[in-house]
Parts: C-alpha cells; sequence; structure tokens
C-alpha cells in the first residue's frame, strides 16, 4: 500500500481529501501544518509521495520541500496551491516538486496525478509515456492530456482511444482496428457503440470554434485531421 503524506491547513479541503486518497486504497497521513509535517516526515518515512500545500503555518510547504530535497529525499512532490503565475509556478518546480496543481481544482484530475507520480515512483525514475501530436500531449499512464495550457482528464477507454490515433497521426484507421483495440475480448463491436466512444472523447478535446480533431470517413474509419487539411 502506497503511504502518502497530505499537508494541507484548510481542514474543510484536508479532511474530505485524506478520506478520499484512503478510500482509493492509499495509506493517507494529514498535516495541518508545516511542524506536524516535519514531524511525520521524520518518523513516519518512508513515503511513496508527497501532496504539500504551498502556504501553510510556518514552515511553509515550499520551505519542507527544499529542506527535504537538500536532505536527500527523491520522493515525488505534488505541490497544491492557489498561486497560478508562471514565476510561482516555476518558483515550487525550481524548489524540487514533480507536478503543481492550481486551487480549486477537480477532484478527479487530482487523483490522476497522483497515479501518474505513483507510477512514475514505481518505474525508478523513468518517465512515463507520453505521445504528442500538434499541442497534444498524452500521458498515457496518467490518462491526462495537456492541450496547450489546459489538462484534461479521460477514462481508461477515451486515453487508450487518443493513444491510437496518437500512434498513427493523420492516418486512416478503420471501424474494425478501432474496435479491436478497443474492445479486444468482443468478436463484433456494434458501430454505434464506437461512434458514442468518438462523440465522448471529442465533447473533451476539441474545441467548438474549430473543425473536429477527429475526423470522420464516412463507410471507413477516423482519422486525426492535419492542421493544414480542411474539415471533410
Amino acid at each position: 500500500m502506497e503511504h502518502i503524506l497530505l499537508l494541507e491547513d484548510e481542514t474543510e479541503l484536508a479532511d474530505p481529501l485524506g478520506h478520499i486518497l484512503r478510500q482509493e486504497g492509499y495509506h493517507v497521513d494529514v498535516a495541518y501544518d508545516g511542524e506536524a509535517a516535519q514531524t511525520y516526515w521524520q518518523t513516519q518515512r518512508p513515503y511513496h509521495l508527497l501532496i504539500l500545500d504551498w502556504m501553510v503555518p510556518p514552515p511553509t510547504g515550499l520551505e519542507l520541500c527544499q529542506r527535504w530535497r537538500q536532505a536527500g529525499d527523491e520522493t515525488p512532490v505534488l505541490f497544491l496551491t492557489a498561486r497560478d503565475t508562471v514565476d510561482d509556478r516555476v518558483c515550487g518546480l525550481d524548489a524540487g516538486a514533480d507536478d503543481y496543481l492550481v486551487k480549486p481544482f477537480e477532484l478527479r484530475e487530482l487523483l490522476a496525478r497522483v497515479r501518474a507520480l505513483l507510477r512514475r515512483r514505481h518505474t525508478m525514475g523513468c518517465t512515463a509515456p507520453v505521445l504528442c501530436w500538434q499541442d497534444l500531449r498524452l500521458d498515457v499512464e496518467g490518462r491526462l492530456l495537456y492541450r496547450g495550457q489546459q489538462c484534461i482528464c479521460l477514462s481508461e477507454k477515451e486515453t487508450a482511444l487518443l493513444a491510437l490515433f496518437l500512434k498513427h497521426p493523420t492516418e486512416l484507421l478503420s471501424h474494425e482496428l478501432i474496435a479491436s483495440q478497443l474492445w479486444p475480448d468482443q468478436s463484433c463491436v456494434n458501430r454505434n457503440l464506437l461512434a458514442a466512444q468518438i462523440r465522448l472523447l471529442r465533447r473533451k478535446i476539441e474545441h467548438r470554434d474549430e473543425p473536429s480533431l477527429i475526423q470522420t470517413v464516412y463507410g471507413q474509419g477516423y482519422r486525426l485531421r492535419p492542421v493544414a487539411t480542411p474539415e471533410s
């Protein structure tokens, strides 16, 4: 069982978040100020993940991150903070943070980032698979899509579907090929089910004011639409 230290001084956020993380199967220690977090760190290590609020009664999460990194602790660190400027992000990452989540945040995104950081740790420093195309960056293991500055949480099926497209950019993928990859245990998949899955993915990754990223080739299949190619 992964062991997480959560530092958050807002009890109305810390307590429910600690409860949810425990429901997800993690062992969680919750600290409401920097001194308590330091005590946990000294007595309850090793942790598998440190979730630190930036601004808490001193020492702050930022100060603790710097201190623990200087002590040689390489445990993944996820910052939670209301600070959202580029300078703040750079400061947090320079202090040794591995990831950064701005308040208010979606619970699904936080859980996805927790999964990604823990999986990264299990690969002993190896980078998790990331697929890129145009302004899309897909963290396959974390089920997170980055489109420009936007972070989008995906389901398992949405991740598998988008990964398939990103591995074959602009290539026409038949209905049968896509279905065999998404539902390998089913010999025959209704095309309406595939169309519904495509529609769910489109709603998440596409912008209303642009042509569809996933182009329908009627009677044949789907493909990612190159920027220079007009929508058909």
